[in-house]
């Protein structure tokens, strides 16, 4: 009896120690976070709070990147676009979709552990400006965090995915919209948001990780009532920002500067680095009068984490007019500058100059275009303020310039390679026609940008479309931030491209909008290695390690912005499920070909319609083509020249008008059109129809 007692008490003990040795879901803490630059996870967005995207892994490397295959994948049930980047707590790989929804997997074998839909409304698709997309969850506490894309914060049970709480943090009865990844630092849960097409006013959130409790906001841009927040922004508002903004235009909308991407940390100096977006509307001439800066628009902030107060700011674009926002990807990074150790702060922004600031003050330490670019000449070293060029603001008249509100860079990920001092750059070289809209008037819930959108049509010209298609590219631009300019570049065929990982394996990985996925040498930029994933890719990919094996993690999935509102100027493909698809050395795993949907020609004979086709086109430029491309070139939302809706009008009105799809994402247009209106839209888009439609260049940003 005492033998079997004495064994049972063994087994007991064991057990307890297993349990013990089994780490909690989730368990990461700020000191795990701080040290994370030198472990083999992938704890937050940016992998650490440094936000530099590169791995000390190296068993796959220049040698052995051949060897690399597929270990396991995962298809889901969304087919809009994939922005997110995997996140890997303890084996266990944690992603988003899009509309928002979470999925935890055991990160070496795949299988599936839990998943979570916030079941964000469909008609909730009509305030994203550009997808219904998600970048990422954080991990902290044993909780997982992800924003919603009706402005919910939400914390799930990381070992189960059950909510533990869930908070709004947007005025429900405003367009704004999450579409970020949110960060962790000290317990606090930092969100922002977007929507500043459509007319809100931005501002960053930092929640309790454990209650969801509001612990401080701070507002990007002043308040349109004249009134004090009650928040941490209060008073840099009223002593700096607030006399930089000029007339009314603004307070209709918000003034925007929407903080919807962009976040690092330096535990150091314990600041935290926000980007923040455009104006509302973009057209500085309608929102501000002409005048001022307006502060925070275009700008890099500088908070203490603990309580938001105001630090230091750099405006990349003071008066912003083109849709330039600084929500792109920061970086932190320690340089040697003019022979002296630097702590600095790199930004590639949308309006294409690549900044590097000294990190502690904000001071300018080098600014230069990492593309092409027509809107300015050169930023002054010593005012920090861009050079602009004659005409730029379109104030008197059209204005083409480089780059497009799509920016030279955008929201995609670059990264930072500190072995071989460069940063890689998914850069684009996008025209645009900026046009004043002499015709503008606030629209609350409708696109308020102030730039005329007909600018940007183009005639029936095969030749004319085929220089304009060699007039944009996609590149990765491998750029030294000392010296200032590119060591290498790689030309995508297309602009609309993925995000960047960089690793200790002198490596480079970045997808493509043609559906491939490839690895770089970091210091040539040869291609050393590539897999087809038929289905286009932006997100950035994630690298990890379990068991002593490295993997590689990307989500598949085309959309966003540039596919659905510049369609012409990339892959003619369908829609597609997106997938995540992990990689190690030797993996053999197949994934299924994908079930190619058709696309069946409408039967249009005898098809009428009673509206004006030309009055028609003005109405879908000014309202539809964001979504459903120019000239109705769009294939993604879906192809409105093959949709059934167009063979009858009370059909075509069902859902333009009654919201008959809203469920779905498309939401009734009732506010701005008449009925008339639907259906002269109608008889364009069935004008469009019959003769195969034209495609014309890109019009919208991405948020």
């Amino acid at each position: 009896m005492k033998t079997r007692i004495a064994l049972l008490a063994l087994a007991c003990a064991g057990l307890l120690t297993a349990c013990q040795d089994r780490p909690e879901p989730g368990a990461v803490d700020q000191a795990r976070l701080e040290a994370a630059d030198g472990n083999g996870e992938w704890l937050s967005y940016g992998r650490s709070y440094s936000e530099q995207r590169f791995s000390p892994l190296d068993q796959i490397n220049t040698e052995s990147v051949g060897e690399l295959g597929l270990a396991w994948f995962h298809e889901f049930d969304t087919d809009r676009g994939q922005e997110a980047t995997p996140l890997v707590v303890d084996g266990v790989l944690y992603t988003t979709t899009a509309w928002s929804k979470v999925y935890a997997f055991n990160a070496k074998s795949g299988e599936l552990l839990w998943s979570y839909d916030p079941q964000v409304p469909g008609e909730k698709g009509f305030d994203a400006c550009c997808d219904v997309v998600n970048r990422g969850v954080a991990v902290w506490g044993g909780k997982v965090y992800v924003g919603a894309l009706d402005g919910r914060l939400i914390a799930l049970d990381a070992g189960t995915g059950e909510v533990v709480w869930s908070v709004q943090t947007t005025d429900e009865a405003k367009p704004y919209t999450i579409t970020g990844a949110p960060r962790v630092i000290k317990g606090k849960v930092l969100i922002g948001n977007g929507g500043a097409e459509y007319g809100v006013r931005g501002y960053l959130s930092a929640y309790d990780a454990q209650s969801g409790d509001l612990v401080w906001r701070f507002y990007t841009a002043p308040n349109p009532e004249g009134k004090a927040d009650g928040a941490a922004s209060d008073r840099i508002l009223a002593d700096l920002a607030g006399p930089t903004w000029f007339g009314d235009g603004w307070k209709k909308t918000g003034g925007g500067a929407t903080v919807w991407d962009a976040m690092a940390y330096d535990p150091a100096l314990d600041l935290l680095y926000v980007g923040v977006g455009n104006g509302t509307p973009w057209n500085h001439q309608k929102r501000s009068d002409g005048k001022g800066d307006n502060l925070f628009v275009s700008s890099i902030l500088a908070l203490k984490p603990d309580t938001g107060e105001y630090v230091w700011h750099y405006q990349t674009t003071p008066g912003e007019s083109w849709d330039y926002t600084a929500t792109q990807h920061i970086i932190l990074a320690d340089l040697t500058v003019n022979g002296a150790p630097r702590k600095v702060l790199m930004q590639a922004p949308k309006n294409g100059f690549f900044y590097v600031l000294d990190r502690a003050t904000g001071e300018l330490i080098s600014a230069e275009p990492y593309v092409p670019i027509t809107w300015a000449s050169g930023v002054d070293k010593a005012t920090g303020r861009p050079i602009e060029t004659p005409g730029a603001r379109y104030r008197n008249a059209p204005s083409l310039q480089v780059p497009a509100p799509f920016g030279a860079h955008n929201w995609h990920p670059m990264a930072f390679n500190p072995q071989t001092g460069l940063v890689y750059i998914p850069a684009q070289v996008v025209p645009f026609a900026y046009v004043s809209d002499a015709a503008y008037r606030h629209r609350p819930g409708g696109w308020n940008v102030g730039t005329d959108f007909l600018a940007n049509s183009l005639p029936d010209d095969a030749a004319q479309m085929a220089a304009l298609k060699a007039m944009v590219k996609g590149q990765l631009i491998a750029w030294d931030p000392v010296a200032q300019k590119a060591r290498w570049t790689v030309e995508h065929p297309f602009f609309w491209n993925a995000g960047v990982l960089t690793t200790a394996g002198g490596l480079v990985f970045q997808g493509a909008a043609e559906g491939q996925f490839a690895a770089y040498h970091a210091a040539t930029g040869d291609k050393l290695w590539s897999y087809e994933t038929v289905n286009g890719v932006i997100a950035p990919p994630s690298t990890y390690e379990v068991d002593g094996e490295q993997y590689v993690a990307l989500m598949v999935g085309y959309g966003g912005a540039g596919a659905l509102s510049s369609p012409a100027l990339l892959p003619d493909r369908s829609r597609l499920p997106g997938r995540l698809l992990v990689f190690k050395l030797g993996g053999k795993a197949q994934a299924p070909a994908y079930d190619m949907p058709g696309q069946p020609a409408l039967d249009l004979a005898g098809v009428t319609s009673s509206g004006d086709p030309k009055a028609g086109f003005a109405t879908f430029q000014q309202y539809c083509q964001v979504c459903h491309g120019p000239n109705v070139s769009g294939r993604f939302l879906p192809d409105l020249k093959r949709s059934q809706m167009l063979l009858s009008e009370e059909s075509w009105r069902s859902v333009l008008i009654d919201g008959a799809l809203a469920p779905r994402g498309m939401a009734s247009f009732s506010r701005f059109l008449t009925p008339q209106q639907a259906e002269d839209v109608r008889a364009y888009v069935l004008a469009e129809a019959r003769k195969g439609g034209t495609p014309v260049p890109p019009s919208a940003g991405a948020k």
